[in-house]
């Protein structure tokens, strides 16, 4: 049984996403990071970061292990299962590059640019350009690279395409169109299609915020800094 710490945001889709499609055990332990409980002890032990997803995988050889940051989960869970992950070292490099290119690239600028399309106050054209400009950017090196390929390692659905997907899911309401990228535009319904994919993204769905964020969760979601970190978790 794996223990999955979740919120339904984009990089808590790619965890759920592969649990679907490995088709793992997992008890689903909602993390509401608009009520601070990422502040927890009880979490900072499982992810320091003070940031979801993690999970506890109870069946790992020795005792039960904890993994923190979406990217290692993916790996760790293709790993545990051998699915998902080439097993080659050409393919599974390409695996690694694509990976990281998610965890280093796509998804913080598109993850900074949702920040000021959706919850930032006041006018921040300067910002909200930069952003714009990145995750535009991102999604024409992901055109380039699905140029003759049905997903991001060649014929072969992977971890790249699950770690990727769910920020180009967004795409639309962060107003970026798909018309000038028909490969990604093909390959985001493609993934759509697949029934694990709509199963790990409507994991949770009852959970999704409809409202604007208050001022108090505005100052727990975005106005951390180390000290506040520390007061929130001895209060918790």
């Amino acid at each position: 049984m794996i223990d999955f710490h979740y919120w339904p945001t984009p990089n808590g889709w790619k965890v759920s996403i592969m649990l679907e499609e490995c088709g793992l055990d997992y008890n689903m332990i909602p993390v509401n990071i608009s009520k601070g409980e990422q502040f927890t002890p009880e979490f900072l032990s499982v992810s320091p970061n003070n940031r979801m997803p993690a999970i506890v995988d109870h069946e790992y050889p020795g005792g039960p292990i904890s993994v923190f940051e979406s990217g290692a989960i993916l790996m760790h869970l293709a790993e545990k299962t051998g699915r998902f992950m080439p097993t080659d070292p050409r393919g599974l490099n390409e695996a690694r590059e694509w990976l990281f290119w998610q965890v280093g690239n796509l998804g913080p600028m598109a993850g900074q640019l949702s920040h000021f399309v959706n919850y930032a106050e006041g006018e921040h054209a300067y910002s909200h350009q930069r952003y714009a400009n990145e995750y535009n950017r991102c999604i024409g090196v992901l055109e380039r690279r699905l140029d003759g390929r049905e997903y991001i390692l060649g014929d072969e659905y992977s971890v790249a395409d699950m770690a990727s997907w769910p920020w180009i899911l967004i795409a639309r309401p962060l107003g970026q169109s798909l018309d000038e990228f028909p490969n990604v535009a093909r390959w985001r319904q493609a993934v759509k299609e697949r029934p694990a994919v709509q199963a790990g993204v409507d994991l949770g769905k009852d959970l999704r915020r409809t409202a604007p964020p208050t001022d108090e969760e505005r100052e727990l979601l975005y106005h951390q800094t180390a000290a506040s970190t520390r007061a929130r978790s001895r209060q918790d």
